[in-house]
Parts: structure tokens; C-alpha cells; sequence
């Protein structure tokens, strides 16, 4: 990657070096700093979010930019704006983020378009995600799973292993986050393509709480006694419905998909009471994102893709030992 100076740094740079030659100091003791580039990531200390901030930082520090981490405590946006105001107020360079609302999001992110920060969007997006064609194009580039696709995965698998039929339960987060409201699409997609052979029981909301999953999943499976398979539509979801199979001792007969790959969906896979991870490539996220991030402080827009999918390692207990499926397994730290 070349060498670069931002483009609101270089007027510094300037001043600063004339001041130099006036006070008879040698210029060439002045050096170019990187961008100072944001991710905010959705919530802090998810294991998924932790492992785009790992890609993030290892890229940062090979192309000499500073990243500054930040997120709210919970799935947000009412926590999730100040956040992004604060940068704004900051003036930094290039905005990363994973927008907690597909719609409330847009115009705290508006403000920093506005102020001349380049928005890039990783995981999540405003609008409906077409920053070409959509009703919101600002950002420069959506970075992220198709998660329609990762939604039709985790549901075909289960009803494979059902046979073709059977009746299903999805666990959601809540209506209006861009990603886990395709992945239900996806799932709901897969479903309907049985012609009735699968049935959807229904769909409930845990507020991305564990807790709350493991609850609405227990009483599922009490109106529920013949269920086929669960669709956790993210790592919580996941791992609350899987507790509630195991309290139920219905491991191996209700079988769990869990969209995301932390270390417990992992342990859940060994003990059986999880049947599939599907893994999404959040460090690729925080890597492209950056390099995305240079490129526009830098003024060069010619490799910047509206929409970049990251794909997906899909991991059952025949091949988790394998490299790579362990090299998918998100960072708790």
C-alpha cells in the first residue's frame, strides 16, 4: 500500500513544517501521520465483535493507521448515537460501523457523512443495504455476510437431518436489525420451499438475552412436545435455545443451528447440544473495512465495492477439528 498523508492533516503538516524552517530545524524530522479510523462495533465483549476487532487492529498496525474501538454495553441505537456523535465532535478520519438499527441509524450516521467522515458499514447496514441503487447510498461500502444465504444454511441443514419435514422454531433477536432479520427471511425462505412438509411453530424476540431465549424456548418446547429443530438467528439466541434443549434432555432429538461461532457454540457442538455453527468471517470484515478506510482518506474510491460478502465456514461435529473450521472460531479476547 503507498505511503500517504490525510487529507485534513496535510494543511497541519504544512504549517507545521514551514514553522520548522523558520525556527531552522531540518524538515525531514517531521513524519506523516496514519487516519485515525473508528470501528464501533455493536456490543461490546461479544466474541464476534472481539474478533473483528482483532482483523481490524493487525490491519491498522500494518498500514501505520490508528484505530480507536467503541461500542455501547447493549444491541442499541438509543446507546449506540452518542458513540457515534462523540467521534464526530472528534474529527476522525473514517467511520466503521455496525449499525445496531437498520433504520435509526441513518441519521446519526447522516451527521458524520455530513462532516466529511467516510461511513463504511461491517456486519450490519442502514437503509436495505443497496448503497448503489438503495434509498440510502452515503456509505461507501457494505461489508458483511449475505445473510439471507446464512439464514437459508442453518434451516436447510436442519431439515435434512429431519428428513425433509418437520416442525421448526426460530429464535430472533428483535424486528429492525438488518442482519438477523434477513437470517429469518433466509430460514422462513427454506422452510416454505419443504410445500408444507416443514412447518414454522413460531418466532420469538429475546432482546438478545440468552436468558430470555432459554425462557421462550422452554415453553416452546412444553406446547411443542414433537418439535423438529431450532434456528438461532445469533450467538445468544443460539446458546439460550441450546440450554433449554439440554434442561429438557432432549439433546440429539430437537436438534439446534446456531448462526455464529463463539467458543460456547463450540462446547455446545462437542456436548450434542448444538448440531450445527455456522461461522461468519468477522475479522475478514475488520480487515477489508480498514484497507475500505484508507483507501477513501486517501481519496482513492477505485477499489471500493458497495458490497462485499464474506461468506461462511459451516461446522458440525464430523469436521470441527478440522484447520479450518477451528480457524473460524471467534476470539473471546
Amino acid at each position: 500500500m503507498q505511503h500517504w498523508l490525510p487529507r485534513r492533516s496535510a494543511w497541519l503538516f504544512s504549517a507545521a513544517a514551514a514553522a520548522s524552517l523558520i525556527a531552522g530545524a531540518l524538515p525531514g524530522a517531521l513524519h506523516a501521520q496514519g487516519p485515525t479510523i473508528a470501528l464501533v462495533v455493536g456490543g461490546k465483549g461479544d466474541p464476534f465483535y472481539v474478533t473483528m476487532q482483532k482483523g481490524a487492529q493487525g490491519e491498522a498496525d500494518k498500514v501505520g493507521a490508528e484505530l480507536i474501538v467503541d461500542g455501547p454495553a447493549q444491541f442499541n441505537p438509543v446507546q449506540q448515537t452518542p458513540i457515534v456523535d462523540a467521534l464526530i465532535a472528534r474529527k476522525i478520519d473514517a467511520l466503521l460501523i455496525a449499525a445496531t438499527d437498520k433504520q435509526a441509524m441513518i441519521e446519526p450516521l447522516q451527521r458524520a457523512n455530513d462532516a466529511g467522515i467516510p461511513v463504511i458499514s461491517v456486519d450490519t447496514f442502514i437503509g436495505d443495504g443497496d448503497y448503489a441503487n438503495g434509498p440510502v447510498t452515503f456509505p461507501l461500502s457494505y461489508i458483511g455476510s449475505d445473510n439471507v444465504q446464512g439464514g437459508q444454511i442453518g434451516c436447510q441443514a436442519l431439515i435434512d437431518a429431519a428428513g425433509g419435514s418437520g416442525k421448526f422454531y426460530i429464535q430472533n433477536v428483535k424486528p429492525g436489525i438488518s442482519t438477523t432479520d434477513q437470517r429469518e427471511q433466509g430460514c422462513r425462505q427454506a422452510i416454505e420451499a419443504t410445500g408444507g412438509a416443514g412447518t414454522l411453530v413460531g418466532v420469538d424476540y429475546n432482546d438478545d438475552s440468552a436468558a430470555n431465549s432459554a425462557q421462550q424456548t422452554t415453553a416452546v418446547l412444553q406446547r411443542t412436545p414433537d418439535l423438529t429443530g431450532i434456528f438461532g438467528a445469533n450467538l445468544f439466541s443460539a446458546e439460550g435455545a441450546a440450554q433449554a434443549v439440554k434442561n429438557a434432555n432432549l439433546s440429539g432429538t430437537v436438534r439446534v443451528a446456531n448462526f455464529d461461532a463463539p467458543e460456547q457454540a463450540i462446547a455446545d457442538l462437542r456436548a450434542g447440544a448444538v448440531d450445527l455453527v455456522i461461522a461468519q468471517k468477522p475479522a475478514d470484515m475488520g480487515t477489508t473495512g480498514v484497507d475500505y478506510a484508507v483507501m477513501a482518506v486517501s481519496g482513492d474510491m477505485t477499489g471500493i465495492q458497495k458490497r462485499v460478502p464474506t461468506g461462511y465456514v459451516v461446522i458440525d461435529r464430523d469436521n470441527v477439528e478440522t484447520p479450518e473450521a477451528q480457524a473460524a472460531i471467534y476470539k473471546s479476547q
